[in-house]
């Protein structure tokens, strides 16, 4: 028999603090909000109201992207029916990808992990929200064994080379040569990104076409003779071969292991991560953005390490080396607890710091690098910084931040329009402001930022009346109003998931023993202000007057921590299965030394918690606690 968890148990009534009432409120509107989303933008089938034709290789993410914040927001507590709803969308936009011919075998048949990391973070959702689920399992394995060299049908891996074969992969394997058909959708937009190759003639009329001295330059994809030469020179260059953008592929090996707790899984990653830090160290320090078949830097870019597909110079730059390496070793750090695999993030990160130069007195590190060296200068963008520092919760992380950052006052200010694009990314500078101890407003900014958001969306939907038709892949994505992300940095102390690939990685997690279920129990509220390497601090509220609640709290997203100690501050705490040690103050001491801690309070009762952590303690997995 199961022996009974760890317990506190808090009584009192008090009148709730403002944040939890709004955050109750908050869940309640995007239960609300969520069915005219899905009236409007979906057929009785689950099928998305869009146009009935689309040919491109693009375009499968943002259908998945539409839907995917339902998962992530039924397991921080949202209702019953967003579960169902996240499961019905993700097996109906599956099905209808599947009739335009982009999916087979119920993945992409062959596209980059920009993409795929958009697309496929729905199912590490779908694992946390019930890792029982009959179907999640085992597409988790056959979605791994596309990788791993498992599944013959898509062989993408060579596992001599230690490389994926190409940037372009999926279900059939690697996608060697693409067509006119599979970028014509997007030859217009791509017109208006620089040139993916230097050495064609300009067609922009900023200068003259003969006159490429100017790495940025851009050439008209919609011109057919210019697309041709384009065309041809991607699938000689840039087809074939590893780039570090499919680093995100760990990821997806990782939810396998998290299911299944095989080495196997476990030392694919680690190997794969390896080898990109082995390429790095062969390139004196930078990561190369492009590997050929034989595994060799730059030989298909006559000796170049940059100017690969998603490498350094096209088409966005540095994000999509740097994010890459920090997911693989977010993967890796989570599977073993050695912080030094999110070495290849940091010596990028620092390798850019190290390029920076003045301009106009404001401190700018170069995005990419081409022919002439490094170009496009910018402003260094937090985002990357804090997720690092969040995941190690070390002191080097925090000085490499804050020599970047000095000046973190902006941090505190929330943009406008944080979920008028792709539902749910909200950004995480006012978290680490307040996670800092030096921006006491936060609750209140997330939730009011939140709310504006998801009016925003509720705006859009109402005054669509396009004809479905007309409708492309990603006409949904900036109508969608649940936007959970904010209540997840408030209730689990964490910046949130990397968009594009990241596994959700927290100090804490929430469970509702009664309903048996992820998420915070009916009328629970919770702010987490303090996370650290070693302990997190955070406030429970029961704004029921009338009932008591319990939640059981877990140490990781995974259980790959352990509590070690819980105090509970003030009067009116008591114990339950466990033996108390008075911690002075009028406060209460529990040892745990587990996964897994229950607090029970009474109605209108608050629980302010002070828990002793142990990080990286445990095998990480999607299994749940066991209730009583």
């Amino acid at each position: 028999m199961t022996p009974p968890l760890p317990a506190l148990a808090v009584h009192g009534r008090r009148p709730p603090p403002n944040w939890a009432v709004r955050q109750r409120d908050l869940i309640a509107q995007m239960d609300r909000a969520a069915l005219p989303f899905v009236e409007h933008s979906t057929r009785p089938d689950g099928s998305l109201r869009q146009r009935s034709v689309w040919t491109s290789m693009d375009g499968t993410d943002n259908g998945y992207e539409a839907f995917l914040s339902f998962p992530l927001f039924y397991l921080l507590g949202g209702g019953e029916h967003i579960h169902a709803l996240a499961r019905k969308e993700y097996d109906a936009i599956t099905r209808q990808y599947a009739d335009y011919g982009t999916v087979d075998r119920e993945f992409v048949t062959g596209f980059d992990w920009f993409h795929h990391s958009e697309s496929y973070t729905y199912i590490y959702y779908l694992a946390m929200a019930d890792p029982d689920h009959y179907n999640d399992r085992g597409r988790a394995l056959r979605y791994a064994a596309m990788y791993t060299g498992d599944d013959p049908l898509a062989p993408n891996w060579d596992a001599d080379h230690r490389l994926i074969r190409s940037p372009l992969n999926g279900s059939h394997g690697p996608r060697f040569v693409t067509t006119l058909t599979d970028w014509d959708y997007h030859r217009p937009l791509l017109a208006n990104y620089l040139s993916p190759f230097e050495d064609i003639p300009r067609t922009d009329s900023t200068a003259d076409s003969a006159d490429n001295s100017d790495p940025s330059f851009k050439v008209d994809w919609t011109d057919d003779e210019t697309f041709a030469t384009v065309l041809d020179l991607i699938n000689r260059r840039m087809t074939r071969g590893d780039v570090p953008l499919n680093l995100s592929a760990t990821s997806m090996v990782t939810n396998a292991y998290l299911y299944t707790g095989d080495d196997r899984y476990r030392d694919w990653v680690l190997d794969y991560l390896q080898a990109w830090m082995e390429r790095r160290d062969a390139n004196d320090g930078i990561m190369p953005d492009n590997v050929g078949p034989n595994g060799d830097i730059g030989e298909l870019m006559d000796g170049k390490w940059w100017g690969g597909y998603y490498g350094w110079r096209w088409p966005h730059g540095a994000r999509n080396i740097v994010e890459p390496a920090l997911v693989a070793g977010s993967c890796a750090t989570l599977m073993t607890g050695d912080l030094s695999w999110l070495d290849l993030a940091r010596s990028q990160m620092d390798m850019l710091w190290a390029q920076r130069r003045e301009e106009d007195g404001v401190l700018k590190v170069p995005a990419r690098h081409g022919d002439q060296g490094w170009f496009d200068y910018r402003v260094p963008d937090p985002y990357l910084y804090i997720h690092l520092g969040y995941l190690s919760q070390s002191a080097e992380d925090r000085a490499r931040l804050e020599e970047v950052f000095p000046d973190r006052t902006d941090f505190a200010r929330f943009p406008d329009d944080w979920g008028a694009s792709k539902a749910g990314i909200c950004p995480p500078k006012p978290w680490f402001r307040f996670a800092e101890g030096l921006n006491p407003d936060y609750p209140e900014q997330v939730i009011e930022s939140t709310l504006r958001s998801i009016s925003y969306s509720l705006d859009r939907l109402e005054a669509d009346n396009s004809d479905p038709e007309t409708r492309e892949c990603y006409h949904f994505q900036d109508m969608c109003p649940v936007l959970p992300e904010g209540l997840v940095q408030m209730a689990m102390g964490t910046p949130s998931a990397i968009y594009n690939g990241g596994l959700l990685q927290a100090h804490v997690r929430y469970f509702d023993p009664r309903e048996r279920r992820s998420g915070l129990p009916a009328h629970m509220a919770a702010l987490v202000d303090g996370v650290s390497a070693d302990a997190v601090s955070l406030t429970l509220v029961n704004t029921d007057p009338v009932k008591g609640r319990s939640v059981v709290l877990q140490a990781g997203s995974f259980g790959e921590h352990e509590f070690t100690e819980a105090r509970v501050a003030g009067a009116g705490a008591g114990t339950e299965g466990a033996q108390m040690a008075d911690a002075g103050s009028g406060g209460q001491r529990i040892d745990v030394s587990g996964k897994h801690l229950e607090i029970n309070l009474g109605p209108a009762a608050q629980a302010r918690l002070h828990l002793g952590l142990r990080r990286f303690a445990h095998r990480p997995s999607h299994r749940f606690p066991t209730f009583d």
